[in-house]
């Protein structure tokens, strides 16, 4: 079978959020853009739900946000946690400077089936489903495209820039040999659904349970739980009984404890290993990286996909422009590079004192059973609570749409 070639002025692997906001942005500035996506469909369980009032804000600037708040959602103007029979709000985003003051819980592939959507109106915009990348390639030094699997067969996509979007586990960052720096050993969060009952607790999303090792996420008909693994593995856990599992989630669960008898067998639960990484180089000549690709996070708070919303809009404003014209240089990715690196550092900087000073405390909270330092510090300073809202609802460096639509 002959090899099918296709020429593409950006090629962008990965259909999550940071490579479909990115396509959208570069197509609507006139760019030549194909974003490729190894299934073929959105649809998967446990994945980023949450849309944070910075990437609302970004919506709002393309003049999309009507529409999209039509979709299904839930709305969380705080994030609230139950420690020892009090609920502490732990973040408040009611005086952000946004419009839109809140998380919005939705669906991940609701979201990318609307970015994926506004992008297919522009003509110069293409996404191929079911495109696995399989190598890198380069000539002369540069990256000059990518070689992938299709459905059809085996297929050459040659561009002048190649974007890495596809995950903290991206084939083209290990292809493209991109070097990562690690910080600290891994931890597991095990995600599970279970029904959602009258009498159930009233919050959108929080952490409960005396050692806070639990997430509830409203999902509207069901809740998305996570039990945080401390002190063991997951696979150690996996070895012995199920109920024993159940138990370690009924003693850290708000529901009532006959709801852990929905998990049935293993398969109803799905484990997530948490690091936290980054490239030491976000790019080289012919390629960049973004969102967990380039800097993989912590789960908390769902700043992940913030941040690679960020890093989208921060890389079409500066590259929209020479990709357009043709005259890409390596100045301008170690500026998409220079622009996001301090607000994805300080991110990872207060994730990491979180970890360090949580995993202090273990041992004193064995004995008194209480909230750790930083939850009583924000029950007692209200104030606490309005800036995590805007480290996590805005970041540590928010973006503004600054191309222009070319329709």
């Amino acid at each position: 079978m002959v090899e099918k070639v296709l020429n593409t002025s950006c090629a962008i692997a990965g259909g999550g959020p940071a490579g479909l906001m990115l396509g959208l942005l570069l197509a609507r500035a006139g760019v030549d853009v194909t974003v490729l996506e190894k299934h073929n469909d959105f649809l998967r369980d446990f994945r980023g739900d949450t849309i944070h009032p910075s990437t609302l804000e970004v919506i709002y600037e393309l003049g999309l946000e009507e529409e999209f708040l039509k979709l299904p959602h839930t709305r969380a103007p705080k994030l609230s946690a139950e420690m020892g029979g009090q609920t502490i709000t732990m973040a408040d985003f009611s005086r952000l400077p946004v419009r839109n003051r809140f998380i919005a819980f939705m669906p991940q592939w609701d979201f990318l089936n609307f970015l994926a959507a506004h992008a297919a109106r522009y003509p110069n915009f293409r996404l191929l489903m079911s495109a696995k990348v399989t190598d890198v390639l380069e000539q002369d030094g540069r990256v000059r495209g990518l070689r992938l699997e299709t459905d059809e067969g085996v297929l050459t996509l040659q561009s002048d820039l190649v974007v890495a979007a596809d995950g903290r586990n991206s084939v083209v960052r290990e292809k493209a040999g991109l070097e990562v720096e690690s910080f600290g050993s891994p931890s597991e969060v095990v995600w599970m659904k279970l029904s959602k009952q009258a009498g159930d607790p009233a919050q959108t999303m929080g952490h409960a349970g005396p050692r806070q090792g639990f997430v509830l996420i409203d999902r509207g008909d069901y809740w998305q739980c996570g039990y945080i693994v401390r002190g063991e593995t997951f696979a150690e856990i996996r070895h012995r009984d199920l109920e024993e599992f159940r138990d370690k989630v009924r003693a850290v669960s708000p529901l009532p404890a006959e709801r852990m008898n929905e998990l049935q067998d293993w398969s109803d639960v799905s484990l997530l290993q948490v690091r936290i990484d980054r490239l030491k180089q976000w790019w080289k000549p012919g390629l960049i990286a973004i969102g967990d690709a380039a800097h993989a996070m912590s789960p908390i708070g769902g700043v992940g996909v913030n941040l690679a919303i960020q890093d989208a809009v921060a890389a079409a404003n500066i590259l929209a422009e020479p990709l357009a014209g043709h005259r890409l240089q390596d100045a301008h990715l170690a500026a998409v590079e220079k622009r996001r690196l301090f607000p994805t550092k300080a991110t990872q900087k207060l994730q990491l004192m979180m970890r360090s000073n949580r995993r202090k405390e273990l041992v004193q909270e064995e004995r008194k059973k209480g909230p750790p330092a930083f939850i009583r510090n924000i029950a007692r300073f209200p104030l606490l609570a309005h800036l995590a809202g805007r480290l996590m609802g805005l970041g540590f460096r928010m973006e503004h749409v600054r191309t222009k639509s070319l329709l």
